[in-house]
């Protein structure tokens, strides 16, 4: 018997569930970096639907090319011109941005990072969701309130940025954005890709324990999972130990599926107490259990997007397979952003 089955960890599986669960979800990261390595773009610009890459823009190659088949067989020509202009725009503001945000930290040297992440979701009892925040050097830097149309300055680096914006029309342009194009491209791009995003891939789950120092460490895996918004949580005597636990974000693997972890530190001889919950839209209907349920974070959060555009930067240097399809022309219509970025 391992640890796992000695300390009498239990396993429950779920679908994911919840009133504000999300059903679509379209999310654009923008990242520029003063010191990206050699060899490697220092802008990347990068699209997810549903969790899928699915669209991608770099400094190196400057044109926006389809990273899924189905996106391929669906945009023409004319998509991916104005999905270059749009690249190469932001491209040209963030190389700006970089050299305010240094002045503004009083900084001379160094690497460092902006990044910008945007979307919209479609949850699954109708309502809209929508999101525009910025970070640099990964915290927090600025954020769209898109209800009450202003920003929400993280640092006082950023009070300058929420007073330019502020005074123009940046927070009514994004609002509009976001509850109507942005929306109005989630819906086009999932029926493009009906085929692909509406596949469900069961993860496989394994949980197990480690004692070091009079500490025992609780580990929850779930890998191979797909689409990629999955919930997993420690429970003890049924009730969810949310801030307790650590997450390593949701990652992606090589074959187009995801993997996350969990980890909770517990008292030695408690394990017993303990269960994992995970829930998938590939798994049943969650079982009654005790304790509260999870509840969705009102936006996005900034864990482990980092690392992800990171490793996309350095995988421009292999090369992407680009499909190119005829089928499937879509009508008029290419206002997919908001306009530029705007400068900070």
């Amino acid at each position: 018997m391992g640890l796992c089955g000695a300390l009498g960890l239990g396993l429950l599986l779920a679908a994911v569930s919840g009133t504000a669960a999300e059903l679509h979800t379209l999310r654009y990261i923008q990242t520029a970096m003063t010191d990206p390595g050699p060899g490697q773009p220092w802008f990347v610009d990068v699209g997810y639907v549903d969790g899928e890459l699915f669209t991608h823009y770099n400094s190196t190659a400057r044109r926006a090319v389809p990273r899924t088949e189905w996106m391929a067989a669906k945009a023409d020509q004319q998509y991916w011109d104005r999905e270059t202009q749009i690249g190469q725009g932001h491209e040209q503001t963030d190389h700006g941005n970089l050299g305010i945000l240094q002045r503004r930290y009083n900084q001379t040297g160094g690497s460092h990072t902006a990044q910008w992440m945007y979307g919209c979701d479609i949850l699954e009892d109708g309502t809209i969701r929508g999101y525009s925040q910025y970070a640099y050097d990964g915290r927090d830097f600025i954020a769209l309130d898109k209800d009450m149309k202003t920003f929400t300055a993280a640092v006082p680096e950023a009070v300058p940025t929420k007073r330019k914006w502020e005074e123009g029309d940046v927070a009514e342009r994004w609002k509009n954005y976001l509850e109507e194009t942005c929306v109005e491209w989630l819906r086009r791009y999932v029926e493009y890709g009906k085929a692909e995003l509406g596949r469900r891939e069961r993860p496989e789950v394994r949980v197990w324990g480690k004692e070091a120092d009079g500490i025992l460490t609780l580990s929850c895996r779930a890998h191979g999972l797909y689409p990629r918004p999955i919930v997993v949580s420690w429970l003890k005597d049924g009730a969810v130990q949310g801030q307790d636990a650590q997450s390593g974000g949701i990652v992606p693997n090589g074959d187009g599926t995801y993997h996350t972890w969990v980890t909770i530190d517990a008292q030695r001889g408690d394990g017993n107490k303990y269960q994992c919950r995970v829930e998938h839209a590939s798994l049943p209907s969650p079982p009654s259990t005790r304790g509260s349920r999870h509840s969705p974070t009102c936006c996005p959060s900034w864990r482990g997007w980092p690392v992800a555009i990171v490793a996309i930067a350095i995988v421009v240097g292999v090369g992407f397979i680009i499909y190119r399809r005829h089928a499937g022309k879509k009508g008029t219509g290419y206002n997919i952003a908001p306009g530029s970025n705007p400068a900070i």
